[in-house]
């Protein structure tokens, strides 16, 4: 019976949106944020940041490139979610989402006139 059972704690150590998606975002947002930026806005340690940097690159997902003493960071158009069940599907406009970013003519996630969709690297 229900009522036989202790009350529940709510569970609050999950979110809908992972580090992966919220470094991703960070990137398209800004390719020269550094591992620190990225380490504060998502609240883990750089480590943890250069972690999922090297996950993102190894899967695809993004390219990096040394320019200086900085890295420049070009995510990779047209790659798709991992999950069977999302996979039709490209990150593009969840990124644009979680980036804030408005799509411009042309862009990634943005349609062109005659209705079909495609995706090109975002330039900047």
């Amino acid at each position: 019976m229900i009522s036989d059972m202790e009350p529940m704690e709510p569970r609050t150590g999950w979110t809908f949106v992972t580090n992966h998606a919220r470094i991703l975002a960070l990137i398209l947002g800004d390719p020269e944020t550094r591992l620190r930026d990225m380490a504060d806005t998502c609240r883990i340690t750089e480590r943890a940041a250069q972690a999922i940097v090297t996950d993102l690159e190894n899967a695809g997902y993004l390219t990096r490139e040394r320019n200086g003493r900085r890295n420049h960071y070009e995510v990779t158009p047209g790659t798709r979610f991992r999950h069977p069940a999302e996979g039709h599907r490209t990150i593009a406009d969840l990124l644009r989402l979680l980036a804030d970013l408005e799509p411009a003519p042309g862009t990634i996630g943005s349609a062109p006139r005659s209705g079909a969709r495609h995706e090109r690297a975002p330039h900047g």
